[in-house]
């Protein structure tokens, strides 16, 4: 009960980050940790909780910015951003399963604070599912990766953290039919 009391009286859920060498896309501990804390606060409270990012890879110069702007920045810098899908495709096997777990903390997030907006879902079902030369990377590499990140997309948009997929809901469905039969 005094536990549940201290969580009903947090106002911020605030996740500190003292380097650059990791975001908060490519390891697990980041949703766990923040989204897992804000989901336990929303419930105790009984309302949902403001959500910060602090930037301390620069001691002298700290940033705190609200976790939908630095879940923005992550995507837009790393996660569909050409250069780093080129340089994931040459580790091969271990690229295509680092795209995998970026769609799993993706969809933590989403899962965990609701931070995920719509677009940001699209942009990366386009950069790593719809992409022809993406998909043939990953069906070529690792291709239980492939199915598996169709799924887990899929499952944004049944659990509703994926609104409007609009007409990427349908092309997900046929890839993953596809993927399933070996086609992909």
């Amino acid at each position: 009960a005094e536990f549940e009391a201290r969580l009903a009286g947090i106002e911020a859920v605030l996740q500190n980050q003292d380097n650059r060498e990791h975001d908060l896309l490519d390891s697990d501990d980041y949703y766990q940790f923040h989204g897992g804390m804000s989901a336990a606060v929303e419930l105790a409270r009984g309302a949902p909780v403001a959500l910060y990012h602090g930037d301390h890879s620069d001691p002298a110069a700290p940033r705190v910015r609200t976790l939908r702007e630095e879940i923005g920045r992550v995507i837009r810098s790393r996660v569909v951003n050409p250069k780093w899908i080129s340089g994931a495709r040459r580790h091969g096997y271990k690229g295509a399963a680092e795209m995998a777990a970026t769609v799993d903390f993706l969809f933590g997030y989403g899962a965990t604070t609701g931070v995920i907006e719509d677009y940001q879902y699209a942009l990366v079902a386009d950069a790593y599912l719809l992409d022809p030369d993406n998909r043939s990377f990953l069906a070529e590499h690792n291709p239980s990766v492939l199915r598996e990140m169709i799924a887990r997309m899929l499952e944004a948009i049944q659990r509703g953290l994926w609104r409007d997929p609009g007409a990427q809901r349908e092309a997900l469905e046929s890839l993953l039919l596809d993927a399933e039969e070996g086609v992909a």
